[in-house]
């Protein structure tokens, strides 16, 4: 009795130890939540015998992956798998000569036992050179006839058109907030999570259609904090709270510079907040707040600026000066217009 729950135990542990991320990930293509269209004309193929090389692109943690490893699953037994199915992600090396060695003799040799084809999945293939995915075009058609070849990528633009032309494309958008609630309260059941409604709004607002962030963002709370609220989940991601935002919107547009400036910069330390994300927050308030055109064209333009500015890796006070001139020029133009 005593010695049978150690061997439980190991198992256990590890599905305990896992990221939730890699927990929950869908097994099959039944398990996964978005893009049905996509998913049924997939299986439609899978079923019919008849796969073509595939091309999937979108942003990350839209479960690409999740997809063509879930499409392997099915189409091969767990023994097979090892020998019919080859993975290679951007950790891999896959310069010319991994495509003209390892995968080209992986796509030539054909199976004895197995009828069907072999699988050849290169995730994050808009890493690959342009030489190596020259090299891939004349692979990819000499050996359809035993091998499919799916390529995962975040940018469509990084793939050269001609491997392009060779696949058929499907697209994954970001998630939409009704398809990630559910998924995400299965989690949170699953895991006893302690979750508040504004939290909830917090981790899809923060992820932004992106599931691989929004567990991510949820379990680092999780185990900071213990309870997931809105306040939470914006100090764990080091994200400013909408008060915050208010209040350096209101600093920029009631105070006079210096203690703007002084109260702003108390604020990012205090917090650890970064400008680029202040940044984004008040961009969106600029939107939502009633300003005369001229003057909200004004602002904007100053901020894309300053953004580009951030992007290239300049000076944060001297960009975070410019921020609080431009509204400080934007406050006197709406006074003068007044």
């Amino acid at each position: 009795m005593a010695g049978a729950p150690p061997q439980q135990r190991p198992t256990e542990a590890r599905a305990r130890n896992l990221p939730w991320v890699e927990k929950y990930r869908p097994q099959t293509l039944g398990d996964l939540i978005s893009h049905q269209d996509v998913l049924s004309t997939i299986q439609k193929f899978i079923s019919e015998d008849r796969l073509p090389h595939l091309l999937l692109y979108g942003p990350p943690g839209t479960g690409k992956t999740s997809t063509i490893l879930a499409c392997a699953k099915q189409l091969y037994k767990d023994k097979e798998f090892g020998s019919m199915v080859l993975e290679l992600n951007a950790s891999d090396d896959r310069g010319i000569d991994i495509v003209r060695g390892p995968i080209l003799s992986f796509a030539s040799t054909r199976t004895i036992f197995k009828k069907g084809f072999k699988l050849v999945i290169l995730d994050e293939a808009d890493a690959m050179t342009q030489d190596a995915q020259n090299a891939l075009r004349r692979v990819i058609e000499k050996f359809t006839e035993n091998t499919r070849f799916c390529l995962i990528c975040n940018y469509l633009s990084k793939i050269i058109p001609a491997l392009q032309s060779r696949c058929t494309r499907f697209r994954f958008g970001p998630l939409t907030p009704e398809l990630m609630v559910p998924r995400l309260e299965h989690v949170i059941e699953e895991e006893n999570v302690d979750i508040s409604e504004d939290g909830m709004k917090a981790l899809v607002t923060l992820s932004s259609g992106d599931m691989r962030r929004a567990l991510n963002i949820l379990q680092s709370t999780n185990m900071a904090f213990g309870k997931v609220t809105e306040e939470t989940v914006y100090t764990c991601t080091g994200h400013p709270l909408k008060t915050d935002i208010a209040n350096i919107l209101d600093w920029m547009l009631n105070q006079d510079f210096t203690t703007a400036y002084r109260n702003i910069m108390e604020l990012k330390t205090l917090k650890g907040l970064a400008l680029h994300d202040i940044l984004t927050e008040v961009h969106l308030f600029v939107h939502r707040v009633d300003f005369p055109s001229s003057v909200r064209i004004h602002l904007l333009t100053k901020m894309a600026d300053i953004e580009y500015r951030l992007s290239v890796g300049t000076n944060e006070k001297i960009q975070l000066s410019s921020l609080i001139a431009a509204f400080q020029v934007t406050r006197d133009l709406i006074v003068s217009e007044a």
